[in-house]
């Protein structure tokens, strides 16, 4: 990464411009007061109406949250749903078979009998929002602890979800904002019975691999279609032969016309988490703690992974998913600590801190404030070795099926156990049916092998107190866990579909009790879960001086954030089709986009991330791109914008002043890896896949008009 840290050095040095992206996650129901005549100037042609409204269809109507973790977009009046290939990944892997391999092959469904059930996948629908602060905060005073605060709090929240679900139909959110200082409510509405359409094979979906992600020039054709179901009165309802599309109640159209530089684009989506009000040393802990551990740990993981991945499709495709989730978050956060770096966020933070704590201490402010920049401090400094031991400790819960399961499962074993015949006989279809959905998809020899690894690394490297059974290992057997756990999974039940129901023909609470393995995978998680004594009062403080700074960073004006961070809230994000400097690795024209002819140019035959299909490289030879290619005769790719986004805002729509659809956000650049902290104005930018691409792949490489009919298509060449 030092060679990053260079090129992001030498990149601020040399690339300054007088055009400003536009920093901010916007709430909707606040763009007319906020942002709208600054959207007009840029190009917008909407009303705020025709953005948000609660009475009339608006742009937040088509905009969907795509299973609890990304964003998607309504695109017809059927229920069409556009989101990631990223964001579909789950539901593809699940519905692939060595046999009919979905992921690999990609699939369009002829019919509507053809769309695909996965068993769990949801969106979810945003009906409206409020602003309950007043509420909230009159429950809550200067004296408590911040856990009588919570459960206050909590205790309120309760009742305004219950006012407004309308028995039940709708999910109610209440949230904070501004670190506790203000909150909204949020009311959805969740539909579950939603049908894989189609996906291009994951060789274009999918292409450049680990080795583009987060990088500029892109070729990625990440995008996957899913269709919502309802009953016949468009209700939500579990999934029935019976359900038909959802008749939307707005859809996107869809503009042929294509970017061009500093066009207007706005993004819709729920970004799921920044933060742009962290303190100094939370940032310190985090560059020089926690995520130095969490790239280690999640190389190693993904160095063991894909050694078995290689050799066996099955494999590959039982832990396809779960590799593309930890090498992305190795690359951000090794990114994240190289950018940050760069930036000297820490210095910058630390100097609006020292500026803040004289104003705090001033006569008027001091019993609110004077001591808020001294309890953050003094609780990170408290905390950074903890951080640095929970982050390798993560890193084994989220690589090692066998960390967590066996304390889970064993919990109820242990009740079924205990238990007399009548409540066993109540109990086992819930039993049988975790069990079944526990073992389903994994490879014993590399199960090990990464526990073995990951076990090794925490006890080498977390320099903090151990699980007791960790602790002894390590030292009786020099931090080396390789035949410990061989023992330990060739003794325990749990390590088998087989040997659990054998358990539960022949339940024994002692045995169970006895299990190495169920022993270890409990400790791991009761040390996960572990609040320190120490810790009790300096988190009680932290939390309610991180709650003051916020609020007294605004009161004084010494933050120019105008917003708050994001947290899985629909927001909105503006800016324009926007250039980085001229790259001779992109062919096109200008550097805001890319071609087809670039994505051939790194071609490989036969590599994991550069292969391509020969049926793509046939009709890349005809240049038959038909209404789909550019004034120049190309067919863009990929284009980039200067929207202000985060993770969860995959799969978002970019919309153009018209309130077009022009293509789908799926990544940011790597020169602006420390955006979830800070925004710059001249380095941040969306990779976006451009939606001509998008229609290009379903009609002329796909054969799938069909579904291009379904669309609201404007402009473009006839």
């Amino acid at each position: 990464m030092k060679k990053l840290l260079l090129s992001l050095t030498i990149f601020m040095l040399t690339f300054s411009s007088a055009i400003k992206a536009d920093e901010g996650m916007w709430f909707l129901m606040h763009i007319e007061r906020l942002n709208h005549r600054d959207m007009q100037k840029m190009g917008l042609q909407l009303t705020a109406e025709e953005i948000y409204s609660i009475n009339n269809q608006s742009l937040k109507d088509a905009i969907v949250q795509f299973n609890g973790g990304c964003t998607a977009s309504i695109v017809s009046g059927s229920g069409l749903v556009l989101t990631n290939h990223h964001c579909g990944y789950d539901a593809i892997a699940e519905l692939s078979s060595a046999d009919r391999n979905h992921l690999k092959d990609g699939y369009w469904a002829k019919s509507l009998d053809a769309e695909l059930k996965p068993e769990s996948l949801y969106v979810r629908f945003f009906v409206r929002m409020d602003d309950v602060s007043k509420r909230m905060l009159a429950q809550v005073n200067d004296n408590m602890s911040e856990k009588e605060r919570e459960a206050a709090l909590n205790k309120e929240i309760a009742k305004i979800e219950q006012e407004n679900n309308e028995g039940g139909k709708y999910t109610v959110s209440v949230r904070s904002f501004y670190q506790g200082n203000e909150f909204y409510y949020f009311v959805y509405e969740d539909y579950k019975d939603v049908r894989l359409v189609g996906t291009p094979p994951e060789s274009v979906g999918k292409y450049g691999g680990d080795t583009d992600n987060w990088e500029w020039p892109r070729h990625t054709g990440d995008f996957s279609l899913f269709r919502v179901y309802a009953d016949n009165e468009g209700n939500p309802a579990e999934y029935s032969t019976a359900n038909v599309p959802l008749k939307s109640k707005y859809h996107l159209p869809v503009s042929l016309n294509g970017v061009k530089e500093n066009d207007f684009a706005m993004i819709l989506g729920y970004p799921g988490r920044t933060n742009r009000w962290m303190p100094a040393q939370g940032v310190e802990q985090n560059v020089k703690f926690a995520y130095p551990a969490w790239v280690e740990g999640s190389k190693l993981s993904m160095d063991v992974m894909k050694k078995y991945m290689d050799n066996d499709d099955a494999i590959n495709l039982m832990y396809a998913s779960s590799y593309a989730s930890i090498a992305n978050y190795w690359k951000n956060r090794a990114g994240m600590i190289d950018a940050l770096t760069a930036h000297k966020t820490v210095a910058t933070k630390t100097k609006v801190e020292d500026a803040f704590d004289k104003w705090a201490n001033k006569k008027k402010n001091k019993a609110e404030y004077g001591n808020v920049i001294s309890d953050i401090n003094a609780y990170y400094k408290l905390t950074n070795e903890k951080a640095q031991h929970d982050n390798y400790l993560t890193g084994i819960l989220r690589a090692s099926k066998f960390a967590v399961l066996p304390s889970r499962m064993g919990g109820a074993l242990k009740q079924y156990a205990e238990s007399n015949e009548a409540a066993r006989e109540n109990m086992l279809p819930r039993l049988q049916s975790f069990i079944d959905a526990s073992y389903k998809n994994y490879y014993l020899p590399l199960e090990k092998e990464v526990l073995a690894k990951q076990l090794n690394l925490y006890a080498s490297k977390a320099n903090y107190a151990l699980p007791e059974m960790v602790r002894v290992v390590a030292d009786k057997n020099n931090n080396d866990f390789t035949a410990y756990i061989d023992t330990v999974f060739d003794e325990s039940i749990f390590t088998s579909k087989e040997s659990v129901e054998a358990f539960l023909k022949n339940p024994d609470a002692a045995k169970l009790e006895n299990d190495e393995l169920y022993k270890l995978s409990g400790q791991l998680l009761t040390k996960y879960r572990e609040q320190p004594e120490n810790l009790v009062q300096p988190e009680n403080d932290y939390q309610a001086a991180f709650r003051k700074l916020v609020a007294g960073l605004r009161e004084s004006g010494l933050s120019n954030i105008q917003y708050p961070d994001a947290n899985s809230t629909l927001r909105l994000s503006y800016g324009k089709v926007r250039a980085l400097p001229a790259d001779d690795r992109n062919d096109a024209a200008v550097n805001n986009y890319t071609t087809l002819k670039g994505m051939v140019a790194k071609y490989k035959p036969n590599d994991d991330e550069f292969d391509l299909p020969q049926d793509m490289l046939d009709i890349y030879e005809k240049k038959d791109y038909g209404r789909y290619a550019n004034e120049k005769g190309e067919l863009p790719v990929n284009f980039l914008s200067d929207n202000d986004i985060t993770g969860g805002n995959s799969g978002s729509p970019v919309i153009n002043g018209n309130g077009e659809l022009i293509g789908l956000a799926f990544d940011g650049n790597i020169e602006a890896m420390a955006g979830d902290v800070i925004f710059d104005s001249n380095l941040q930018r969306t990779i976006n896949v451009d939606i001509r691409y998008v229609l290009w792949l379903i009609d002329k490489y796909s054969n799938a008009k069909h579904i291009v009919d379904e669309l609201t298509i404007v402009g473009g060449k006839s």
